[in-house]
């Protein structure tokens, strides 16, 4: 079976160290040196990127690099906890989840149109959905690991519901584009489970054939335009369309080697929406030119294999698993953001990870690598 190729070469064994000293006293502390040094690059560009992007706002940067120095902390922190404890805490942290995301629907804070924060007496305010991104695969995970795989379809579809109830209420938010990233890291466990070809493809068809019916019976007005102004943004150039139009044309202006730094006219003018969120690849694009861009890519592929690499090296199927679901899973955000940036994707609202400005973002993702780093560092246990 295809999928389970996944499972039976991520063998284990002893982990050995090619990169001298220093990796030695990093796998000491259960850090991975390569991943922290080019998490810390890539913290350092999106930081130089938003300053342009806020407008030099320098109080937004400073801001945000205390957001890395907690989520840094953090990830140090959950590189500490043994996968063991993770197993152990797994349907916990799910149900705490859940309960957050009901509270969100009760009694979140609004902004926006869309209701997806809560503010809890004595907390900062924050976004459950995010805390979940990493929940939900722990879970999945969780649950997967305590049976045989390739999975039986029993337990698939009990997955399947512990993957769906957090979607579901994410999609109350209204969220689409996070409820579709919560729902793909989950599957995403599933897939490396074992799940047969058979099944995705009948799902993927049966997704298709509702699509007719999403569209009448589930998606919103708002969540209509994105589709139609995907599709043809210059139907409404000063209205639904105008993000997309100006994102493009901030990514064209840009050429090869860019306007210059703080010289972009579409983000410095305030042409460009959400310059410092979810479009602030274009005012990378339109500063830097294809360059950068590349630049910025390459240090996400780098980041990307190997955090895979490290996937293959987990001595435990509950620490392939999930290692490999929050590896893809970190994939697709990237794709996501750049492709509805550029235009081949429709606008959802996700932003660009550790680049575009956020707490909760940048703390969860971080947290994210702190417990893939757990899971190949620790012997098995």
């Amino acid at each position: 079976m295809a999928s389970t190729d996944f499972s039976r070469t991520m063998g284990s064994g002893e982990h050995h160290s090619g990169f001298g000293r220093s990796q030695a006293l990093f796998r000491r502390i259960h850090l991975d040196l390569p991943l922290t040094l080019l998490l810390l690059i890539l913290a350092a560009g999106g930081l130089l990127i938003l300053y342009s992007g806020s407008g030099q706002e320098i109080s937004m940067v400073k801001r945000q690099a205390i957001h890395f120095a907690i989520g840094l902390a953090v990830m140090v922190s959950a590189a500490q906890i043994p996968p063991r404890i993770y197993r152990t805490l797994a349907p916990w942290a799910y149900l705490i989840g859940v309960l957050a995301l009901v509270g969100v629907l009760v009694i979140g804070v609004g902004a926006k149109g869309a209701q997806r924060w809560l503010a809890l007496p004595g907390l900062p305010r924050f976004q459950p959905s995010e805390l979940v991104k990493l929940a939900l695969p722990l879970t999945v995970a969780w649950y997967m690991s305590r049976h045989p795989v390739p999975p039986k379809f029993t337990h698939l579809l009990k997955a399947v519901i512990i993957i769906a109830i957090p979607t579901v209420l994410i999609l109350k938010q209204p969220d689409l584009g996070t409820s579709i990233l919560i729902f793909t890291s989950g599957a995403l466990v599933l897939f490396f489970a074992g799940m047969s070809w058979w099944l995705i493809i009948s799902c993927i068809s049966l997704v298709a054939a509702c699509a007719p019916l999403m569209w009448f019976f589930v998606m919103r007005e708002y969540q209509k335009q994105r589709v139609l102004t995907f599709l043809n943004p210059e139907s409404d150039p000063l209205g639904s369309g105008w993000n997309i139009i100006q994102s493009k044309t901030a990514i064209g202006s840009g050429g090869i080697d860019g306007k210059g730094f703080l010289q972009g006219t579409q983000s410095q003018l305030e042409f460009l929406p959400e310059s410092h969120t979810d479009f602030i690849i274009a005012v990378l694009a339109e500063e830097m030119g294809l360059i950068g861009v590349l630049i910025l890519l390459s240090v996400y592929f780098l980041i990307i294999m190997r955090c895979l690499y490290l996937s293959s090296r987990c001595e435990t199927l509950f620490g392939r698993l999930l290692s490999g679901s929050l590896s893809v899973t970190f994939f697709i955000y990237v794709f996501v953001n750049i492709g509805m940036v550029s235009g081949i994707l429709p606008v959802v609202g996700v932003p660009l990870p550790l680049v575009s400005y956020g707490g909760t973002s940048v703390v969860s993702l971080l947290t994210a690598f702190g417990v893939l780093m757990s899971m190949v560092t620790h012997r098995r246990s």
